[in-house]
């Protein structure tokens, strides 16, 4: 098939294009950042630098296309959310004009890629979270900015599947990290955050890390193999409802952090800064709905993941000292 994906430029884009590849797809790949910002940069791909948010640039990428996968947002780690809530929200400029842009030529299938940011606040207050539920986002209060956004775009791609035909998906992505992403600048999450500062103090000997929050905050983290897979499956289902794409392994920000020093080999003094941005006090992500539609869930141990990860930041990091 001919498939266009935007944020093809960033950490989930850049994987998921790879894999569409090795799928044997004809891809295109939109990004707003120059070629030199890529994190991955396919030759093998048709690679555009555009911004989607511009309604002729929506459907200059869109022409030809049988699927879309529209992964692009101005997003980052909670630091970037909490701090650029204009931002994050004019990303529904994007969002919306893939949707009308599609519609017009007639696209076959349409990915929106939402988050788990649109759960409701008061559902995430106890680090011994119960497990979101997809119903568990309404009645809404989603998170300030970004998660309002996705929650929108989440609506509008509903009402073009019911007002138009376009066959629209969503996954709620849970916290995905991996190689080839955001590690450093402001924009990285918290297991490229924690790995990037094991690392410095690993290479540098070093003997501290500062944590944002009290450490006890929860969540799950899913790792970018699966999170590639589960989009790919839900986009080709027939399931047309939001569905929740992430682990539901557990765990508290310390036990990350010591995940990290086990994988380097060391084992740092902790700092606590009690005001840096924390989100929600837990979130995980309740999979019975993914599972009982595809006999499957995403399953890479954090363990498994984080190494691969640490590996990676770790060369990058090496590079700069």
């Amino acid at each position: 098939m001919h498939v266009t994906v935007t944020g093809a430029g960033g950490f989930i884009g850049g994987h998921l294009v790879s894999s569409l590849l090795e799928d044997g797809h004809v891809v295109r790949g939109v990004d707003i950042k120059p070629f030199g910002d890529w994190y991955q940069l396919h030759p093998a791909a048709e690679n555009l630098t555009r911004d989607v948010a511009l309604l002729e640039s929506a459907r200059e990428v869109v022409a030809g296309t049988e699927q879309v996968y529209n992964l692009a947002a101005d997003m980052g780690g909670m630091g970037f959310i909490e701090n650029n809530k204009a931002l994050c929200m004019l990303s529904v400029l994007g969002s919306t004009h893939m949707l009308m842009a599609a519609q017009e030529v007639g696209v076959d299938r349409f990915f929106y890629s939402s988050s788990a940011c649109v759960y409701a606040a008061g559902r995430q207050t106890d680090p011994a979270v119960t497990a979101l539920k997809e119903e568990d986002a309404y009645p809404a209060e989603p998170e300030d900015g970004y998660g309002w956004e996705k929650l929108f775009s989440e609506r509008m791609a509903r009402h073009y599947l019911e007002d138009f035909g376009l066959q629209t998906r969503v996954a709620r992505y849970h916290n995905v990290y991996g190689p080839d992403g955001t590690w450093t600048g402001g924009r990285e999450k918290a297991p490229a955050a924690i790995c990037r500062k094991v690392a410095v103090a690993a290479l540098t000997g070093g003997t501290e890390i500062e944590i944002w929050g009290d450490g006890e905050q929860s969540r799950s983290f899913m790792y970018i193999d699966d999170c590639v897979r589960g989009t790919k499956t839900i986009q080709n289902s027939e399931v047309v409802e939001p569905l929740n794409l992430g682990s539901a392994e557990l765990v508290t920000i310390n036990q990350l952090v010591s995940i990290a020093e086990e994988i380097a080999g060391v084992q740092l003094e902790r700092s606590y800064d009690l005001t840096a941005p924390q989100g929600v006090r837990g979130r995980n992500s309740d999979n019975s709905r993914f599972r009982s539609h595809f006999g499957w869930e995403p399953s890479i141990s954090l363990r498994d993941g984080m190494a691969q990860t640490y590996a990676w930041i770790y060369d990058q990091v090496r590079k700069t000292i």
